[in-house]
């Protein structure tokens, strides 16, 4: 998972309010969700 860390702050920090928390997190998910699909276009395919 990608941790940028004012993301990651917002997303699991205590002091943040209830909707900022669920919004980062959303966030913070979507990015991961992003950079595993870049990845996926790299790996080489393979089919039997």
């Amino acid at each position: 998972m990608n941790r940028i860390p004012a993301l990651w702050a917002a997303a699991y920090g205590s002091r943040a309010p209830r909707l900022r928390r669920h919004l980062a997190r959303r966030a913070v998910q979507f990015a991961a969700f992003i950079k595993a699909l870049a990845l996926a276009d790299h790996r080489p395919f393979t089919s039997l």
